[in-house]
């Protein structure tokens, strides 16, 4: 009985190391290659089982079991990697965890800042070595890219809002289109199904949610007062009443200001919403995933009035134009 018991026990420990091996050691090689995105917190095992669900590796549980033993669960590193299921499990280990130089030899790392604008991108593009401004002129003025979104997007418009920020790794030989291609393919993918079903519910379109969230990644920071000021502005859209937004002055003017003169507020132009109401003819810069949420999941409050403390960055709310006026004379004169 006791033989029994230890075959029992050497079979199951054979089996498991073979199986172990074969997850880690040989490749699926269905002549896949995809681009895949590890998100900033993900854990070892949430990695592993995307990278299965992607059908990039074999096992979930063994290479999670791997990244353990091996300690490199620990440096995991968040972005967007090019993996072909052509490498097995140990290369792929080793292509998204932080080397001493970050990146392999033959990639680069670029962060795309959420705020920034297509002038703000491109010139950054164009130090980086990627985009001259020609190309970056061209490319980021076009709608050949095949993605819904962009096919939904109003004509005559360019990718303006739709460059997701983010740290990406991207081949150091990537063209121009190939990194504006990873941007949006990111956009895309940050995007889910049930947020555009969401947004198709609420009877607006992706466009409309873009704009609105650039708009607020101007106003405010955390993610709360994003909620808040969504719901207040969207709430002046349905009544009828102008944005008022100063980050559409700022956006105009090409200038950050504490406080907008009243004739800052009558400048001429379809981005001023002082003078238009409803949103803007299209996104103002490249909204963060916050601001996007944000505007699809507005927080209701029974707040109408908000300004922003210049000394300390915090988002002041009032009910009443009475406690706004006062808010102002106390944080912004």
């Amino acid at each position: 009985m006791r033989k029994i018991i230890y075959l029992i026990i050497f079979l199951i420990i054979a089996i498991g190391g073979y199986l172990f091996f074969n997850a880690l050691f040989f490749p699926i090689n269905n002549n896949i290659k995809t681009e895949f995105t590890i998100k900033e917190g993900e854990s070892s095992y949430q990695v592993a089982q995307n990278l299965e669900l992607h059908s990039l590796i074999k096992n979930a549980f063994f290479f999670d079991l791997y990244m353990k033993l091996s300690g490199k669960y620990r440096n995991i590193m968040p972005g967007t990697f090019q993996i072909s299921d052509s490498m097995n499990s140990i290369e792929i280990s080793n292509l998204i965890i932080k080397k001493s130089r970050g990146v392999s030899f033959n990639e680069k790392q670029i962060k795309i800042i959420e705020g920034w604008n297509l002038q703000q991108i491109g010139d950054y593009l164009n130090a980086e070595g990627f985009c001259s401004e020609e190309e970056w002129s061209s490319l980021s003025k076009s709608n050949d890219y095949d993605y819904d979104f962009i096919k939904q997007k109003p004509k005559n418009t360019d990718l303006e809002g739709y460059l997701f920020p983010d740290t990406y790794r991207v081949y150091k030989n990537s063209t121009c289109y190939d990194v504006i291609n990873k941007l949006l393919s990111n956009f895309d993918d940050k995007l889910t199904e049930q947020m555009r079903r969401d947004i198709k519910n609420q009877g607006k379109s992706i466009d409309e949610i873009i704009t609105m969230a650039s708009i607020i990644e101007k106003e405010v920071r955390s993610q709360d007062d994003m909620k808040i000021v969504s719901g207040i502005f969207w709430n002046r859209i349905k009544y009828g009443q102008a944005l008022e937004s100063c980050a559409t002055l700022a956006y105009i003017l090409g200038e950050n200001k504490p406080q907008y003169s009243y004739e800052d507020t009558k400048i001429q132009s379809p981005y001023n919403t002082y003078i238009n109401k409803d949103l803007p003819p299209s996104p103002i810069n490249n909204p963060g995933l916050n601001s996007i949420t944000s505007s699809i999941y507005p927080l209701a409050s029974d707040y109408n009035y908000f300004l922003t403390d210049p000394k300390t960055g915090n988002t002041i709310f009032s009910r009443t134009f009475d406690e706004h006026k006062i808010n102002k004379a106390k944080y912004l004169d």
